[in-house]
């Protein structure tokens, strides 16, 4: 029998153990064909530098061009640059497509050496160190190239690109911009774009406190260079000067919209997106086009009229509709009665707050999910795979609704093909008892309301002793969702008035979010219901947030115990806002969770001492942490110590109390001593509420950002989109 087995980290050793009394199979009883098989789940790395170096055949066979035709050295974290050139060498004569996306501790220079790649067609160096003159003289090697992912950073000059970069990008059929600074990149030089997808993470304000403006001029970007583009993407951070040059970019729509446009998507953070109006042409065009596979806009940008046009005579694949309150009666209408050529193509569909009604304790029967309704959609949408219900409420009376309507999870449970889900916390309540009803049907007067104090940051407004048993068993709705939908890999539970501590998107969250404590029944949902959870064993992703009702986080153990494939694992806001009750059932965990690579803790009074990290070594696998605690403390040595065990850690994030000088000692520390043997590295510790943490945060590379340092829904996010 051939095993793969980790001689040290980043290398890969072949061994082949007799398991047959009889006889003996050596590496040359295999045949070739087998052998690939098997080297393709071998990193490249240790593919090229360690297992090629066995003997002949196996140099030969690493060597194969069906092994080095699609690379990535995405998360090769333990590559450095001597290493990453020597592999590069090695590909040279192979490799088409080529990744480097978030190689963000790969030196320019390295970036230089790509030019070796002269048949590539496909490359991402989104997140690496290149400037105009560099990407000039790669571009001017690659004269193949038809696909460029890259970022347009500070000091970025197409002026300075060559004319054999200029004929190169002239033949890009895809282009991934990430904007730093306001410019329009490359677009103006490619002619023939299908596909253009933007990210825009430009501060309003430089570091000195400068106001950044967008001085572009809108004819640099001439309207032929759209006339074939086929997909077109735009993801902002919060920021004015984001949306002033999305605008700009939008402008040739306003005068001709492609012919053959079948993907629009564009995701503004915020309540108030900057308004563009081109949008309802837009929206008619789709729509006689008849050919839509994915669509997202900012909800200022369409009605209902404009929405039904758009979908009409379409079958898409993808569709967002978060915060788009306006919207909901026209969404369901078109999925389920026929607005849409074949509904059964949809395979995600964003529903994040489409029902909301801002800061209402009294919410009528209309402002919540209708099961009825969402059963009809899994009848028409059969192929759901992706649903996200976040900023939405549903609550459940102990008996059954107007119409025999049973509970909303049983109408999820009919999404049988359903791999990732968002839930507001309510959802998995069966009922209030009579003491929670008393309590939302009291509805405070215009003069309490107007008087009442505003809730405060981190604080909890509510009482746990307060709340009686519920009746009955509480979870036999969420239990129906789990026995329909057992191949769910993600799942995201989320309490209606979370709000995470870090500040680059806390602003925008905050406005999109009630107050904490708002929703009743989310109070409700407590350690039974996370214990039912276990019953999901191809679990990978798990995010629960704003749950007070979680006391002592017993059901996450019963969780951990069974869900064995948990790879990433993200806390926030559990039980108590004033002590963490659930401390012990947190380390014993931990404890269970072999296989955790990404852990996001987020709680205000968070102890990260020798026990905490103590149980988190017995995450051998893990890779990224990222701790929030605005009155949080953290022991040094035993962060130290922590880092020492888990070799395989190349983020370590760490915003807690503590003074600034304590924080800055840990992370020299940390780098100094690990950086050497982890080339990716990435440790930021710093006091929570300094004045210079957004500083601090617009420092991280954008790719750790996204992953797990800032709280994000990552579920039924649209194609070609990192979530917001």
């Amino acid at each position: 029998m051939l095993k793969l087995n980790n001689i040290r980290p980043g290398f890969t050793q072949i061994s082949f153990n007799d398991t047959m009394s009889s006889m003996s199979v050596g590496m040359s009883d295999l045949s070739d064909e087998i052998l690939l098989c098997i080297l393709r789940h071998v990193p490249v790395c240790d593919l090229l530098l360690n297992v090629a170096n066995v003997c002949h055949k196996l140099h030969t066979l690493c060597h194969d061009k069906t092994l080095l035709t699609n690379i990535s050295l995405s998360e090769e974290y333990l590559a450095d640059d001597l290493q990453v050139r020597r592999i590069l060498k090695q590909l040279a004569n192979h490799v088409q497509s080529l990744s480097l996306n978030g190689c963000y501790w790969l030196s320019g220079s390295t970036m230089e050496h790509l030019a070796r790649c002269r048949a590539v067609t496909h490359l991402d160096v989104t997140g690496c160190h290149l400037t105009s003159l560099r990407l000039s003289r790669l571009l001017s090697s690659l004269s193949l190239l038809r696909s460029l992912a890259f970022d347009v950073t500070p000091g970025f000059n197409s002026a300075q690109l060559s004319s054999e970069a200029v004929d190169s990008l002239s033949r890009l059929s895809e282009l991934r911009q990430t904007l730093l600074t306001p410019s329009y990149g490359v677009v103006p030089c490619c002619a023939q774009l299908r596909k253009l997808m933007l990210q825009f993470d430009i501060s309003d304000v430089t570091r000195e406190g400068v106001g950044v403006s967008c001085q572009l001029m809108v004819g640099q970007s001439s309207v032929p260079h759209y006339q074939q583009l086929e997909k077109f993407t735009a993801r902002l951070a919060p920021g004015e000067v984001n949306q002033t040059l999305l605008l700009l970019y939008l402008a040739v729509f306003s005068v001709h919209v492609p012919k053959r446009l079948q993907v629009f998507i564009v995701s503004i953070p915020g309540p108030n997106p900057a308004h563009w109006p081109a949008a309802p042409s837009l929206a008619q065009s789709l729509g006689q086009q008849g050919d839509l596979e994915a669509l997202q806009l900012p909800r200022s940008w369409l009605d209902s009229l404009s929405l039904k046009r758009a979908l009409q005579g379409n079958s898409p694949k993808h569709l967002s509709f978060s915060r788009c309150p306006a919207l909901w009666p026209q969404v369901f209408q078109s999925l389920l009665e026929g607005g849409v050529r074949d509904a059964t193509q949809l395979i995600s569909i964003n529903l994040s707050g489409i029902n909301q009604v801002l800061y209402s304790e009294c919410r009528s029967v209309e402002d919540h999910l209708v099961p009825g309704t969402i059963s009809q959609l899994a009848v028409c949408c059969s192929n759901i795979k992706h649903l996200n219900l976040m900023h939405t409420h549903y609550h459940h009376e102990n008996s059954p609704g107007v119409g025999g309507e049973t509970h909303l999870c049983a109408s999820l449970a009919r999404f049988t093909h359903l791999r990732a889900l968002t839930l507001p916390a309510c959802a998995l309540l069966d009922g209030l008892n009579t003491h929670h009803t008393t309590t939302i049907n009291t509805s405070p007067s215009p003069l309490f309301l107007g008087l009442k104090k505003a809730p405060r940051v981190g604080l909890q407004n509510y009482k746990p002793d307060s709340e009686s048993p519920l009746s009955g068993d509480s979870t036999s709705g969420l239990a129906q969702l789990i026995s329909g939908c057992p191949f769910l890999e993600t799942l995201e539970i989320i309490g209606p008035g979370f709000v995470s501590g870090l500040p680059r998107l806390e602003p925008c969250t905050r406005a999109s979010v009630e107050p904490r404590g708002m929703c009743v029944w989310a109070r409700g949902v407590g350690d039974m219901h996370i214990a039912a959870l276990e019953a999901l064993p191809r679990l990978h992703r798990l995010t629960l947030a704003g749950l007070p009702g979680v006391l002592r986080g017993t059901g996450l153990v019963q969780l951990a115990r069974k869900c064995k494939d948990l790879q990433m694992l993200s806390l926030a806001n559990m039980g108590s806002l004033k002590t963490m009750n659930y401390t012990p059932a947190l380390l014993d965990t931990l404890k269970q969770c072999p296989q955790l690579q990404e852990l996001r803790l987020e709680q205000p009074y968070l102890n990260a001492g020798a026990s905490f990290f103590d149980a988190l070594s017995c995450c051998s696998h893990l890779q990224r942490l990222c701790l929030i605690s605005r009155s949080g403390t953290f022991d040094p040595s035993a962060t130290e110590a922590f880092m020492e065990r888990c070799c395989h850690v190349i983020m370590c994030h760490m915003f807690m109390g503590g003074t600034l000088v304590a924080c800055r000692t840990l992370q020299k520390t940390l780098l100094d001593r690990f950086s050497a043997k982890r080339p990716a590295l990435s440790v930021v510790i710093y006091p929570l509420q300094h004045e210079d943490l957004p500083s601090v945060i617009r420092d991280i590379p954008l790719t750790l950002l996204d992953r797990i340092t800032l709280f994000q829904s990552h579920v039924a996010q649209p194609p070609h989109l990192s979530p917001l």
